[in-house]
């Protein structure tokens, strides 16, 4: 990593481990797709660094513009079994390290005053068909997106929605293979989120396994650097944060997401005011978590809310 970005993130991270308070931005796939950029089938917003890159480096720009210390790349969507199910893996590599790019040039764009926010490249092992690839196939897929994402520039990999063992053990395994720092991104709770009175005793990760125990796993990892509980609904995340908080002493966020329910889909858009979001944000500090932002269906709007708040 050049020297440049070895500072800037060393800057960033020094920062979160003395407990300053940390930015992060909020949804981008949410918001490409809010802003008119097409959804691939069964690949979601995947496709928007080339279809609409000017979409995505807009939406870069107005989180670096309301704060953020942290943009992570438009790639929860690019992984190469999400771009297979939606025919254009073709096109893998120019989706990872267009989208790296994107965020880096918004950055470039917004002055000196920006040049201390970290890009990350976003790693998921999502499948939006189902059809999911084998753990060998994940972990060579997620080694050759990595290193796409570290050459195009990207200066940490923050792992999205790690819902289970063993595809997140498979993913870090795939991400420790290059020389970047790991953020580790944890998610409970289903997508349209229920009331925090529903958790068991013991919280599980969305798709199993208890939560206290994929902290266990992970910080075994010698590059992991930070922990946040994301994508899970506003009303479940701070009893989440606090029980990550007991088992884990470092830098520790919290982005959640708000959906709801229609005709059947999930709908992200105006599932939730920015006032509202950002009045749980305390709640989330005192539990712990000292980075904070948003994901699906948080907008900058939502984050204007939130810097106003922290």
């Amino acid at each position: 990593m050049p020297r440049s970005e070895v500072s800037r993130y060393s800057g960033l991270i020094e920062r979160a481990r003395a407990g300053e308070r940390i930015l992060i931005d909020g949804g981008t796939g949410s918001e490409c797709i809010r802003r008119g950029a097409p959804a691939l089938t069964n690949g979601w917003s995947g496709g928007a660094a080339l279809s609409d890159p000017d979409i995505v480096r807009e939406i870069h720009a107005d989180y670096i513009a309301l704060g953020a210390d942290l943009v992570a790349s438009n790639t929860f969507a690019t992984g190469r079994n999400v771009l297979e199910d939606a025919g254009v893996a073709v096109d893998f590599e120019a989706y990872n390290r267009r989208a790296v790019e994107l965020a880096i040039e918004a950055r470039a764009a917004a002055g000196p005053g920006a040049d201390h926010v970290v890009v990350a490249g976003g790693v998921s092992n999502w499948s939006f068909s189902g059809d999911r690839p084998s753990l060998d196939a994940l972990h060579d897929n997620t080694v050759e997106q990595v290193t796409i994402m570290r050459d195009a520039g990207a200066e940490l990999i923050s792992l999205e929605m790690m819902v289970d063992f063993p595809r997140m053990i498979a993913t870090l395994e795939a991400v420790s293979t290059v020389d970047l720092p790991i953020w580790v991104g944890l998610t409970i709770g289903p997508e349209e989120g229920h009331d925090v009175d529903q958790l068991d005793e013991v919280i599980h990760l969305r798709e199993g396994g208890s939560l206290l125990e994929a902290v266990e796993i992970a910080k075994r990892y010698v590059r992991v650097d930070a922990f946040c509980l994301m994508h899970s609904d506003v009303r479940i995340t701070e009893r989440g944060v606090a029980a990550i908080r007991t088992q884990w002493d470092g830098p520790l966020g919290a982005y959640a997401h708000a959906g709801h329910v229609v005709d059947g889909e999930i709908v992200h858009d105006g599932a939730i005011t920015p006032a509202a979001y950002a009045a749980y944000a305390p709640a989330w500090r005192a539990a712990g978590a000292t980075m904070v932002g948003g994901c699906c269906g948080i907008g900058p709007e939502h984050v204007r809310a939130l810097a106003a708040v922290i």
